[in-house]
């Protein structure tokens, strides 16, 4: 008891806010204090971190006008001198006195302040000049003569530790979050160039130069969103139309499959059953799931994958990182929303790039409201049939494109607005800095980059797809054809559902597309017009007149395909991107989490838009 530190008993806290301030000083950026204190002053120790704000605010002050007291003694002593003539002596006793006041301030700022963090390359500066007016007091000391350039350094030498002091502490007061990361993150990318120029040589610059010249025009001010935008129009324009004639051979070859297995049971005198669960259920749906799914895939992902290994796709993060942050997410979501632009499944697998728990589990669950390749055709076939059909035939696919566009540019509107609401409700955060590492410009390895992402990301997605879509084609098939009264399954199903989906803008055939449509995005349009025929397996017109037909016989207006574009642009995600969230969180409430949103969104917009089409007679 003799040893203890005892407080008085009006300040009880009295070294816990000795403790705090060493603290402040001492401890890393996100490090935390804790103390173990009497449970009647927990209150008080919580109220006690505002007061230390403001006794370091106040100290900052005090400290301010000390300063400023000391530069009027400073002033009001150089005035004496230039009255007395030079003064040889008081000149030297003046550079003593500001020598010694600059070496105090340079101390109290070193030991207070984080100033390699809050100041970086700022404190050496100081020690030189302190260093270089030391050396000039020693010389006059020597040599008379030279007494008013050692009190001019001197001087020099006070004002610059002023002003780092001053410096340092605004920013310390103003040093929390992102942006005291972001400044480590500056020290450390600052250093880093520092030991790189002092040991490495690069031949004319190692690139360097030839890369800034790049980087200001795919990153510039006024042109790196319109490039960005312009190649991503490209590629998805190469995808569409370049997937085209491949889905069609495979489509054919695929069918000419089906004629064979068709006529193999017909040989083994095979139930028509059995032949309509495995040929027409099964077969079909993984045939129409492979033709349609597979060559999209096989173009997006290696285009993708060379704009990654050139280089260009961390400028894209970097170019979108500023839009993400003001949504409290990461730049890095931009690239995994890029992918979902190929697949959703794949997209929400490259979340595994954002390091931050939390912005990684955002990017998962808005990676929907980006339209995969499945759905395309869907939205491109509607586009065509109901607006740009409008037209003039020359300007259709230049109207077709731009509605597209607008459609994936809501789509990308609405990643940012739930993104935003997300990190403001469940997953609230604030976006935490990431240190991104800019690769020089390369030449592509095309080889490599084929092989890798036909291997690595289409065929793994389009295996997961097919082992939900083999099981979906059982049940499409079985609820074709078994009938309960003079019914089959589907129509009962339909028919139940045709309140809602007329409540939506939609019908109910259409609604039950989407639902029976969950194993792949694809077979949707297929199911529709199934529904429509009233037909007992999958089909497809290729005639688009004879299908804008057959949907405006059946009671479609503008506005129902305008819904039905809607909601395949937000409803649920596929099987293998439910699958793959379960896979990625280790949580199935994420992947129902998955499945609500996008699902809850699609049904208010339809609803806005079949309400407002009534009101105004256009429906």
């Amino acid at each position: 008891p003799h040893e203890a530190l005892l407080v008085p008993d009006d300040d009880p806290l009295r070294f816990y806010r000795a403790i705090a301030r060493a603290g402040r000083r001492t401890l890393r950026p996100g490090g935390r204090l804790y103390f173990e204190i009497y449970e009647r002053f927990a209150e008080a120790m919580r109220r006690s971190e505002e007061a230390l704000r403001g006794e370091i605010r106040g100290m900052g002050e005090r400290i301010d006008g000390e300063l400023n007291d000391i530069r009027s003694r400073m002033d009001a002593v150089e005035e004496s001198v230039q009255s007395a003539g030079r003064n040889r002596g008081a000149l030297l006793e003046m550079a003593n006195e500001y020598l010694n006041t600059a070496n105090l301030v340079a101390q109290h700022t070193r030991e207070s302040f984080r100033v390699d963090l809050l100041c970086p390359g700022r404190l050496q500066p100081v020690l030189d000049r302190l260093e270089s007016a030391r050396r000039e007091l020693v010389d006059a000391q020597k040599m008379p003569e030279n007494a008013a350039v050692a009190r001019r350094e001197a001087r020099q030498a006070f004002e610059e530790a002023v002003r780092l002091n001053r410096e340092a502490a605004a920013a310390e007061a103003g040093s929390s979050g992102s942006s005291f990361g972001d400044r480590v993150a500056a020290v450390f990318v600052e250093q880093a160039e520092r030991l790189c120029r002092g040991v490495v040589a690069l031949p004319d610059g190692g690139g360097l130069g030839r890369d800034r010249r790049i980087d200001k025009v795919l990153m510039g001010r006024w042109t790196a969103y319109p490039l960005m935008f312009a190649l991503m129009v490209l590629i998805f324009w190469i995808t569409i139309v370049g997937a085209n004639y491949p889905s069609q051979w495979l489509a054919d070859l695929l069918g000419k499959g089906q004629e064979a297995l068709t006529d193999l049971f017909r040989l083994a005198h095979a139930p028509e059953w059995l032949h309509g669960v495995l040929v027409l259920g099964v077969y079909r749906v993984v045939a129409w799931v492979v033709s349609v799914m597979l060559p999209p895939m096989a173009i997006f992902f290696p285009l993708f994958t060379l704009l990654e290994d050139s280089g260009y796709l961390p400028r894209v993060a970097f170019n979108m990182d500023k839009v993400f942050q003001k949504c409290c997410g990461c730049g890095k979501q931009a690239l995994t929303m890029c992918m979902g632009f190929g697949c959703n499944a794949a997209g929400i697998t490259g979340c595994r790039i954002i390091d931050s728990p939390r912005e990684r589990l955002v990017a998962i669950l808005t990676n929907n409201f980006v339209p995969c390749n499945g759905r395309f055709p869907t939205l491109i076939a509607l586009m065509t049939m109901f607006f740009a059909g409008t037209v003039a035939s020359g300007l259709q696919p230049l109207a077709s494109v731009a509605g597209l566009v607008l459609l994936i540019g809501l789509g990308v509107g609405m990643t940012f607005a739930i993104t935003a609401l997300l990190s403001h409700t469940i997953l609230k955060g604030t976006p935490s800095s990431f240190t991104l590492e800019l690769p020089p410009y390369r030449k592509p390895q095309i080889g490599r980059v084929i092989v890798r992402s036909f291997l690595d990301r289409t065929l793994a997605v389009l295996w997961r797809a097919v082992m939900v879509a083999a099981p979906a084609g059982i049940v499409i098939w079985l609820m074709a054809n078994i009938r309960v009264g003079d019914s089959s399954l589907l129509v009962h199903g339909t028919q139940w559902l045709d309140p809602a989906g007329r409540l939506m803008g939609l019908d109910g055939v259409i609604l039950m597309a989407f639902i029976l449509g969950i194993p792949a995005n694809e077979i949707v349009f297929p199911l529709i017009i199934m529904g429509y025929l009233a037909s007992d397996n999958m089909m497809d017109m290729d005639d688009m007149n004879e299908l804008k037909s057959l949907l405006t016989n059946n009671g479609w207006t503008w506005v129902t395909a305008l819904c039905t574009m809607l909601f395949s642009l937000m409803h649920w995600p596929c099987s293998t991107a439910l699958l793959t969230v379960r896979k990625e969180t280790g949580k199935w409430k994420w992947a129902v989490l998955a499945f609500a949103i996008p699902t809850a969104c699609g049904v208010v917009m339809c609803l806005l838009v079949a309400g407002t089409a009534r009101l105004l007679g256009f429906a």
